[in-house]
């Protein structure tokens, strides 16, 4: 009798051998980004995205003059900066804190965007400003903005704007934003708690520290912090005031993402005779003209 010819089993594909037993392997989980956790980007689709700056250099040229921004102000802050930031570091209907709102950019970038923004400005006058232009953007997702007359950094500051970020649903912020004074380079009031009158460059950072020890503690684990800074001149001496903040952040227990360098030229008037002194003085003295600022990204350590 003629043997029967062994037969031969197959091993599906996705399986293999253990201990004489098939194992169907499961299939692949499929990855999701980590920047999803904080964004409504997707890098899987990044050609979707080409208006989203991942380069450290930023030219971001004319002032967005969308809806009711103005530039009335004395060191006005340029919309694409908060723009750029809301738009790498939070989700529509997150909640976004300027710690140093000024006439109300950030919270009219949250309408445009739709975030919850909450400023807080130490000036009644500008911060009523604020809420005059603020109130003029178009809010189609209907988020709430609000401003807070205080002290961004004093200690106490800190309740009263989580009571303020509850009403939006959340008592802590999903980005944070500080666009502080240059130190003494414009004077923007008389009040001691501006940063623009403090006596020197270490009582400066000092006051600067607590803004930013408010801010860390109004943010959520593992959630970023956009500072917005430039250098000064003193005493024919370059002094590197974007650096000095920086290392009071990462002394917060901040780490460091980005050092963006944001071009200054595409959004200032024209000097004229003035431009040609300083060209002038620049030559004969050694010394550059500024033309950027810094954009720094820091993250809160996650939750343990």
């Amino acid at each position: 009798m003629k043997a029967e010819p062994a037969q031969r089993h197959e091993i599906p594909a996705g399986a293999h051998l253990a201990g004489g037993r098939r194992i169907a392997k499961k299939p692949p989980r499929a990855r999701k980004h980590p920047s999803l956790e904080f964004s409504d980007i997707d890098p899987a689709k990044w050609r979707e995205y080409p208006e989203v700056l991942v380069e450290s250099l930023w030219i971001l040229g004319k002032r967005d003059s969308y809806g009711p921004h103005s530039a009335e102000y004395w060191g006005n802050f340029v919309p694409q900066i908060p723009h750029q930031l809301m738009r790498r570091y939070t989700k529509p209907g997150d909640v976004v804190l300027d710690m140093f709102s000024g006439l109300g950019t950030t919270m009219i970038e949250c309408r445009r965007l739709g975030r919850n923004g909450l400023g807080i400005e130490l000036s009644p006058e500008v911060a009523a400003r604020s809420r005059e232009l603020v109130d003029k953007a178009a809010n189609p997702k209907r988020v709430r903005t609000s401003v807070l007359v205080a002290d961004s950094t004093a200690p106490a500051v800190v309740a009263r704007a989580r009571r303020e970020l509850s009403k939006a649903g959340s008592k802590a912020a999903d980005l944070a934003i500080l666009h502080p004074p240059y130190f003494d380079i414009i004077r923007f009031s008389k009040l001691p708690g501006d940063l623009s009158n403090a006596k020197d460059l270490d009582a400066f950072l000092l006051k600067f520290r607590g803004a930013v020890r408010n801010a860390t503690a109004l943010l959520k684990p593992g959630r970023f912090l956009g500072l917005v800074i430039g250098d000064k001149y003193a005493g024919g001496e370059w002094v590197p005031l974007g650096f000095e903040c920086m290392d009071v952040c990462r002394k917060e227990g901040l780490s460091l993402k980005a050092i963006n360098v944001k071009d200054m030229q595409g959004n200032e008037r024209g000097k004229g005779k003035a431009e040609n002194l300083w060209r002038f003085r620049a030559l004969s003295q050694g010394f550059y003209l500024f033309k950027h600022e810094y954009v720094m990204v820091f993250q809160k350590p996650a939750a343990p």
